[in-house]
């Protein structure tokens, strides 16, 4: 088992199949699923690139072994390994939610 995870808009995860293999709208512009290891980076990443969207945030907990698709750290010693393919409903281990402050900021994950 190789644990790592992954944002999603809430919405998204909603109106997704869960018995469907899942990809974010952004797989077919880029070719693979970001994700990211850890809870506190996780929370950095997400104040990196998302502060601004609006809308609530989910954290996918996912066995990259169990995906059905290859995977790979591309940038060795970072914590942003690629899926290059779909995840399979399977490898989808745990759902909770990134918690937001009144100015949008991230602060943490917690149950959903």
């Amino acid at each position: 088992m190789r644990p790592t995870l992954h944002m999603v808009p809430e919405a998204a995860w909603d109106a997704h199949d869960a018995a469907a293999p899942y990809a974010p709208a952004a797989y077919a512009d880029e070719g693979f699923i970001h994700c990211t290891d850890g809870d506190d980076e996780m929370v950095r990443t997400a104040n990196r690139f998302y502060r601004e969207a609006a809308g609530s945030f989910l954290v996918l907990t996912v066995d990259l072994d169990a995906t059905g698709s290859p995977w790979r750290v591309d940038e060795p010693g970072r914590p942003y390994p690629h899926i290059y393919g779909t995840i399979a409903p399977g490898a989808v281990m745990d759902v909770r939610r990134l918690v937001r402050d009144g100015d949008g900021g991230f602060t943490g994950i917690t149950a959903r």
